[in-house]
């Protein structure tokens, strides 16, 4: 029996026992095209539904969780162009084709176990067809250790003794003529040998039977998922869900601190303290990137395909992915102001005149930032995609503009890194003077570049390798082993730059102790400090007229000794001779 209500946009709801008393028979419900809104509970309660055809009800935003109950079926179940957030948690058990393509609202699915009888899904999310993915799996392990103990059965059976299955034969021939009488597949209820004489009707569910084997039914579901969505949770491999805590924790406590102390100590602001404040703030937010990445990973470990959607789509994915460009571009970019800087201080070491100053960096940095936030804000505006994988990063390389975007942001990263190591270079060759440098801290110098230039390299060069050959249609990894350079190599250097650029130097650690010093700690050491500091002032405002001029192999040793620009003196009236060269 077949009823159709269609195209009547003044009909809004579908009431409680709105079908009742129609007949005992399967009943097939086209309501399509209408201007229903909310179907209420037990709205189709005493109907025997075969199918319910909902699709293309566009305002459709509620269905009861008891809408089904007190109805048999349905056995198909179409929502299609509807705009339902969720499905009844009552009377999914009979549904075995499922239609719910173009239902953009429908994010979330109910628990698996609802779908017991599912044969066909047809979604309009790949990442639901994860879940089924998963159930499909599950029930066919089921279904062949059934048919693997049936075929046992069988076997057993077809050696036993005919006597002890037929009462009126001792002759195995017979066999064959019952199985040309009742053949499998073909009245098998009747039959002596049938597959109900051997499983209960509960395993005999999910069964076709044809000829002499047993097949079990297989759930299809499109759409399937693609190469850029595999079903799996964000990071993919266990260790890495591990690991990633480690990381982005020590990059937001290892810049932080950098950060609190430069900003709350008492000397002078200078520009390599400035660089180095955008750099921590720039590797701060890549930690938080990570930071915000882990937590949604570990909300939605196992069941990501629930939560695809609402990540990928949501401000929540859009923010992951700007911290993430904007932090890698800004402290690729401080990085690269702070190598010239330091080039750039001790080729001209001897002519204090083209000293760059603060009134000089600061525009530098404020154009790096806006480059930045530029860079990180065009896949909002359609330029690539933050919404393309589960990790947030711009990955869509659809259309030429997008392409252009991967590639430009890549091309930019290798420039640097080149010119931060030609830049070492030369720094190198300028200290590189026997007569006047230590063999021992030579040694030392080049081993500190040859870190710096290292770190750089690893976090660089296999995601600009990886990332160029995808850019070019030519992917060379999965996105799933892409999580792992992610989180091994992606944030390297906003882990390492802190210790390397600041806490590892005598002059940070002498802010470090005096800041504690105020919060009641470490007074002694601090004490020491402040001595040791003042002393070695004192020595050189009384020697600094006698000492002869400093070389500028000299100079440059010192600026680069343990990387460690000298913090200048509190401010007072003769703060300005900390800018003179100090004599070895």
């Amino acid at each position: 029996f077949r009823r159709e209500l269609c195209d009547n946009l003044r009909m809004t709801i579908i009431p409680q026992n709105a079908f009742q008393g129609m007949n005992n028979e399967s009943l097939t419900l086209k309501l399509y095209k209408n201007g229903f809104e909310d179907i209420h509970s037990h709205a189709f309660n005493g109907t025997k539904l075969n199918q319910l055809i909902l699709k293309d009800n566009k305002n459709l935003r509620r269905i009861h969780n008891d809408a089904l109950r007190g109805a048999t079926g349905p056995d198909v179940l179409d929502i299609s162009s509807t705009a339902l957030e969720s499905l009844p948690s009552y009377g999914l058990e009979a549904i075995q084709v499922l239609n719910a393509t173009s239902s953009y609202s429908l994010k979330r699915l109910p628990p698996l176990d609802k779908f017991s009888s599912l044969l066909e899904a047809v979604l309009t999310y790949p990442s639901h067809c994860c879940a089924f993915r998963n159930l499909r799996t599950e029930r066919q392990n089921l279904l062949f250790s059934i048919f693997d103990n049936f075929s046992k059965e069988c076997e057993s059976t077809m050696r036993r003794p005919t006597n002890e299955m037929l009462d009126d034969s001792n002759s195995t021939l017979l066999w064959s003529a019952e199985r040309k009488t009742h053949p499998f597949g073909t009245d098998y209820e009747s039959s002596p040998y049938s597959y109900s004489t051997i499983f209960d009707d509960s395993e005999m569910a999910g069964f076709d039977f044809e000829y002499d084997f047993c097949q079990p039914k297989v759930l299809t579901c499109t759409p399937e998922p693609d190469a850029f969505n595999p079903c799996e949770d964000i990071l993919g491999y266990s260790f890495l869900r591990v690991l990633i805590w480690f990381i982005n924790i020590l990059a937001i406590a290892g810049n932080f601190t950098v950060l609190l102390v430069l900003l709350t100590s008492h000397y002078k602001l200078t520009v390599p303290r400035f660089l180095m404040c955008n750099l921590s703030f720039a590797d701060f937010c890549m930690g938080l990137y990570l930071l915000l990445i882990a937590s949604v990973d570990a909300q939605t470990s196992g069941q990501y395909y629930n939560h695809a959607i609402d990540w990928q789509t949501g401000g929540g994915c859009s923010t992951a992915g700007f911290f993430t460009v904007f932090a890698s571009e800004l402290s690729v970019y401080t990085l690269t102001v702070i190598t010239l800087e330091r080039w750039h201080t001790i080729t001209y070491a001897m002519q204090l005149d083209r000293k760059l100053r603060l009134r000089h960096a600061v525009p530098i940095m404020l154009g790096g930032w806006l480059f930045s936030i530029g860079i990180a804000l065009l896949p909002l505006f359609g330029v690539s995609s933050y919404m393309k994988v589960s990790i947030c990063l711009p990955m869509d390389i659809e259309t030429g503009l997008s392409q252009a975007y991967i590639l430009l942001i890549l091309v930019l990263n290798v420039v640097a890194f080149v010119v931060i190591c030609a830049c070492y270079i030369k720094i190198y060759i300028a200290v590189q003077n026997p007569e006047l440098v230590a063999a021992n801290k030579d040694t030392k110098v080049a081993k500190r570049m040859a870190i710096l230039i290292f770190t750089d390299f690893t976090c660089m060069a296999p995601i600009s390798f990886f990332a160029i050959s995808a850019a070019f249609k030519v992917p060379l990894i999965t996105v799933t082993n892409s999580k792992i350079l992610l989180v091994l190599f992606y944030p390297v250097n906003s882990c390492a730059n802190p210790f390397l650029y600041a806490i590892f130097t005598k002059a940070f650690r002498r802010d470090f102790f005096l800041l504690m010093s105020k919060l009641g700690c470490c007074k002694s050491r601090a004490e020491l400090y402040r001595m040791n500091y003042f002393s070695a002032y004192n020595s050189n405002c009384k020697n600094g007229g006698a000492a002869t001029a400093p070389t500028k192999a000299s100079q440059a040793f010192l600026l680069l000794s343990a990387l460690e620009k000298p913090y200048p003196a509190p401010r007072d009236k003769t703060s300005h001779k900390e800018n003179l060269p100090r004599v070895p």
